[in-house]
C-alpha cells in the first residue's frame, strides 16, 4: 500500500514548535516546582522536568537525522515561546500574591496548558510517522515511540492533580494523590476510568 503524501514544510513547522514547546516546558516545570506545596506533586514535577529535558535531546537527534537547523525561528515557534513565557509569568504572579495553595493550583493549570500543546505535538508526529516512508518515517516513529507514554503520563496525571486541588480549594473531598496517580494511568481511557472511580477513593 502506498504511503499518503504530507506537507513537508508543515511537518518542519510542527517540529520547530515541538522543540520550542519542550524548551519552554523546562522553564514551566522549574517555575511550577517552586509553587508546589504537596510533596508528592513536587516529586512528580521533578520527574517530568527531567523527562522534558530528555525529550529535547530526542528532538535534537531527530533534527540532525532530518537535516533541520534547531536554531531556525518561525512565526509559529515564536508564538509557542510567547505562550511559555506567559505561563511562567502567571506562576510568578501567583507566587507574589503570597497564597501558596492558590499558587500551586495556578501552577497545575499552567502545566496542563503546556502539556496539552506538548501532547498534541507528539500525537501529530505519530500520525505523520505512520504516513511517511523510508528513513523519515522510521526516524519520526522512533522519536514518537520514545516519548509517547511519558507525554500521556504528564498530561493525564497533572489534569488529575489539578482537578483534585481545585476540589480541595472548594472545600470538597479530594483524592490526593489523584486516582490517575494511584492507578498509574497512561491513556485517555484510563484517565476517564480513574476519574469515574474517584468517589470510591475519596477521603471523607
Amino acid at each position: 500500500m502506498a504511503r499518503a503524501s504530507y506537507d513537508k514544510a508543515q511537518l518542519h513547522e510542527l517540529l520547530y514548535q515541538g522543540l520550542e514547546t519542550e524548551i519552554g516546558g523546562e522553564e514551566v516545570y522549574l517555575a511550577a516546582i517552586e509553587c508546589a506545596v504537596n510533596d508528592d506533586l513536587r516529586k512528580e514535577w521533578n520527574e517530568y522536568l527531567e523527562e522534558t529535558r530528555e525529550h529535547q535531546k530526542v528532538l535534537l537527534a531527530l533534527f540532525e537525522q532530518l537535516g533541520l537547523d534547531p536554531e531556525v525561528r518561525t512565526p509559529g515557534r515564536e508564538i509557542v515561546a510567547h505562550h511559555g513565557r506567559a505561563l511562567v509569568e502567571a506562576m510568578e504572579m501567583a507566587r507574589d500574591a503570597d497564597d501558596p495553595a492558590a499558587a500551586e493550583l495556578v501552577a497545575a493549570e499552567c502545566v496542563v496548558l503546556a502539556e496539552t500543546k506538548d501532547h498534541l505535538n507528539w500525537e501529530l508526529v505519530g500520525y505523520v510517522a505512520k504516513k511517511a516512508s523510508g528513513d523519515v518515517g522510521k526516524a519520526l516513529m522512533a522519536a514518537y515511540e520514545e516519548v509517547e507514554s511519558q507525554e500521556d503520563h504528564h498530561l493525564y496525571h497533572t489534569k488529575g492533580w489539578t482537578r483534585e486541588l481545585w476540589l480541595q480549594s472548594l472545600g470538597l473531598a479530594a483524592v490526593l494523590p489523584p486516582p490517575e496517580e494511584v492507578r498509574k494511568v497512561e491513556t485517555a481511557i484510563g484517565a476517564a476510568r480513574a476519574e469515574s472511580a474517584r468517589d470510591q477513593m475519596r477521603k471523607h
